[in-house]
């Protein structure tokens, strides 16, 4: 019979979460080798659920705070194959694309600033993402003035011109 259960994800202030699937143990060090090679001077802790053999949680990072709760996170979510990396100083953005093309990562199911829970799906000794609750449902419809605001943010902090 399978269980359904939410785990919520806790952000640390200012820092963006990653959230994906895997296939190797080697993804840990892959992943480190990634963000590192980014050329971003961002500050990151990752984990990975071993899904078969010994089973841990492999960590690493350059931010031993984000890397200790990166592993607790990971604990927590506890679905085999999973990541989740933590990021300070910097966004998903600066990032994502090269996470995508590392050989083994099957799936991303969050990149985001918001609080995340994600859908476990367990049966027996297995747990599953099924998906992720990202940040809260839309309030309504932006305007022109909204749409003004929006346009000079994404100037104000660099990534339109």
């Amino acid at each position: 019979m399978v269980e359904f259960e939410l785990v919520d994800v806790e952000l640390p202030e200012g820092t963006n979460v990653i959230l994906g699937q895997s296939h190797f143990i080697k993804t840990v060090e892959d992943l480190y080798e990634t963000v590192v090679e980014s050329g971003m001077s961002i500050k990151f802790g990752i984990a990975f659920c071993e899904a078969s053999m010994k089973r841990l949680v492999r960590s690493d990072g350059n931010d031993a705070e984000l890397v200790k709760h990166a592993e607790k996170e990971a604990m927590k979510i506890g679905a085999g194959h999973s990541f989740i990396i933590f990021i300070k100083d910097g966004f998903p953005i600066n990032v994502i694309n090269r996470i995508q093309d590392v050989s083994e990562i099957t799936a991303i199911y969050a990149a985001s600033a918001n609080p995340i829970k994600v859908v476990i799906a367990k049966e027996g000794v297995q747990r599953g993402i099924m998906g992720v609750l990202d940040g809260m449902k839309p309030v309504g419809i932006e305007n022109e003035e909204e749409r003004g605001e929006r346009k000079e943010f994404l100037r104000k902090i660099g990534y339109k011109r």
